[in-house]
């Protein structure tokens, strides 16, 4: 046998072995009994003293707030989101308060305006939104429902407003394109505005024979792209050329 594959045989024995020794030494004992990771963290998690109370707990007390914080659109965040930890107030409330945010710091980690959160999230700029003036003196925190419906899209639509602002439909206004009901603006995910459905909508502005001023791009509906809608190829709130 050639010294090379009795050489490599030897330390494919050695390796295998080190293996095996470190396999005994270093994974835990119970690592795999109930899955790829070790069963005996669970007891570790549960011994681990408890924080968070949950809102049901919250409830046991604070019913009326819940019952108000139920029709809102804060009832699908949590209590100690706002308030903190709530499990020391649990035990003892007459010791342990929790936290009651009362100024502008905590409401625009989620509602101040950032391009990367879905578009009809409410949204705001905090340095031109009332500024110094607390959020709760204007919003109830536990159904925040603005005191007057936005007057302006861009107040749940800001990345919208933000791309289209430098566009060459930035003189638009939304309405042109959509039709939006009132009750849009108070209930925006119950009550849908309308979108273009059709060339034919463009066309009433950019069809050769539409009648708009001349410094608008013109096309011939009956032979531009015919079979194809306009926004497949050009997105409205943007719509150059490519």
């Amino acid at each position: 046998m050639p010294q090379q594959v009795v050489r490599l045989g030897a330390l494919f024995v050695i390796v295998a072995a080190l293996f095996l020794v470190v396999r005994a030494r270093l994974v835990p004992d119970t690592f795999g009994d109930i899955g790829h990771y070790r069963a005996a963290a669970i007891d570790t998690i549960a011994a681990h003293p408890m924080t968070y109370a949950g809102s049901d707990a919250c409830g046991m007390c604070h019913s009326p707030v819940l019952e108000v914080k139920a029709e809102g659109h804060h009832r699908g965040v949590a209590c100690e989101v706002c308030h903190g930890a709530a499990m020391g107030h649990i035990e003892s409330p007459g010791t342990v308060k929790p936290g009651a945010p009362r100024d502008r710091g905590l409401c625009p980690l989620c509602h101040g305006y950032n391009a990367s959160r879905p578009t009809g999230f409410p949204q705001i700029d905090p340095e031109v939104h009332n500024p110094n003036i607390p959020c709760m003196a204007c919003h109830q925190p536990h159904a925040p429902e603005p005191p007057v419906p936005p007057a302006e899209c861009s107040a749940c639509h800001g990345q919208i407003a933000r791309q289209k602002a430098v566009s060459h439909h930035a003189a638009l206004p939304c309405e042109t394109c959509h039709q939006v009901p009132p009750e849009h603006k108070v209930t925006p995910r119950a009550v849908r505005p309308t979108k273009p459905e059709t060339r034919e909508f463009c066309g009433s502005c950019h069809e050769t024979e539409a009648g708009t001023p001349e410094n608008i791009p013109k096309i011939d509906l009956r032979t531009h792209e015919p079979g194809h809608l306009c926004w497949q190829c050009h997105y409205p709130h943007y719509p150059e050329t490519s």
